[in-house]
């Protein structure tokens, strides 16, 4: 079967062949999870087109379904043993409370994380069928189980998520001191360590967003509506350039913002440290959109041919200066 699953993400099936496979997928749980372990690690070795890079994504993400499958037979001997002598059952219990809470059924959970580096994005589902969308120097963090009362998450960074349905299990994700929770829907999330404000704007559904233990002082967003949350503030508003979410297909775009803005997103984006020496460009706007494959050095010598100014590049200390 993984050699059908190889040719599919390859592309060498034909129309008549996707489509047999897919209803094949989709009516076997076991075959359908496998196929979301194999798609997730091509979209890891996709995450460059630098071969080194490449390599080091796919070894990242062996490593983690490894980690999987020590965990899956470390359950498998704990159910075993559960069955056995009562010294063995004491022994397992007495080492299992060190680690996880006791319930019916033992289960191990682990927490995992994902990092996109800088310049670059990724695709990545989730064990519940959630597709999260993650963008350059973003951290995901999630369990490899979630349990049975709720899906929660946590990003540092910004990510897309298309949450799947589960009403008897919301989705949570948590970010900056805030919690977003849904049952099934479209939203964006831009909460960056260095950035002092957390914005989130849903594309479809509902959302309700609140702090952390505040949920009653929350807001329910509406599609095209936006949550900003900072330190002593949380308005909502409408989402002002839609195609800002354009980012999951390696496009940023800009819709009538300052140049200073911009750019504080670029480094960001690309890990960068941009000095401003003309102090013109704070009073500057740009709209415009750039491929994210242009690299910083390709998106500057764009927004250069309409705000003039001379671009000094020191790799030594990763810094761009704008005079």
């Amino acid at each position: 079967m993984e050699k059908l699953i190889h040719s599919y993400l390859r592309g060498l099936m034909n129309e008549e062949e996707r489509l047999l496979f897919l209803k094949e997928v989709n009516s076997d749980a076991s075959l359908k999870k496998q196929f979301i372990e194999m798609k997730n690690i091509y979209a890891f070795s996709s995450l460059s087109e630098e071969p080194d890079c490449v390599e080091r994504n796919q070894a990242s993400y062996h490593s983690f379904m490894a980690n999987k499958r020590k965990i899956r037979l470390f359950r498998s001997i704990l159910h075993v043993f559960k069955y056995s002598a009562a010294i063995l059952v004491g022994m397992v219990a007495t080492y299992a409370v060190t680690l996880y809470t006791t319930k019916p059924e033992v289960v191990l959970v682990a927490m995992q994380s994902i990092h996109v580096p800088a310049g670059q994005r990724l695709q990545f589902t989730l064990q519940d069928g959630t597709t999260v969308w993650l963008n350059a120097r973003t951290t995901l963090t999630f369990p490899n189980q979630f349990d049975e009362k709720e899906r929660r998450v946590m990003v540092e960074g910004e990510a897309l998520f298309d949450v799947a349905k589960d009403a008897g299990r919301p989705f949570i994700v948590s970010s900056k001191g805030v919690d977003m929770e849904v049952l099934g829907t479209k939203f964006n999330v831009y909460g960056y360590s260095e950035v002092g404000y957390l914005c989130v704007g849903l594309l479809s559904g509902s959302l309700n967003v609140y702090r952390e233990d505040r949920k009653t002082e929350g807001a329910n967003l509406q599609p095209n509506q936006q949550a900003m949350v900072g330190d002593g503030y949380f308005t909502v508003e409408p989402v002002p350039d839609p195609e800002h979410f354009l980012w999951t297909e390696g496009v940023y775009s800009f819709k009538n913002e300052s140049l200073i803005s911009i750019l504080r997103k670029l480094e960001l984006y690309f890990d960068i440290k941009i000095v401003v020496e003309d102090p013109d460009i704070y009073t500057w706007e740009y709209t415009g959109k750039f491929r994210q494959r242009d690299g910083i050095d390709g998106i500057l010598h764009i927004i250069q041919k309409i705000h003039q100014f001379t671009i000094e590049k020191d790799d030594d200390t990763n810094t761009i200066i704008l005079r």
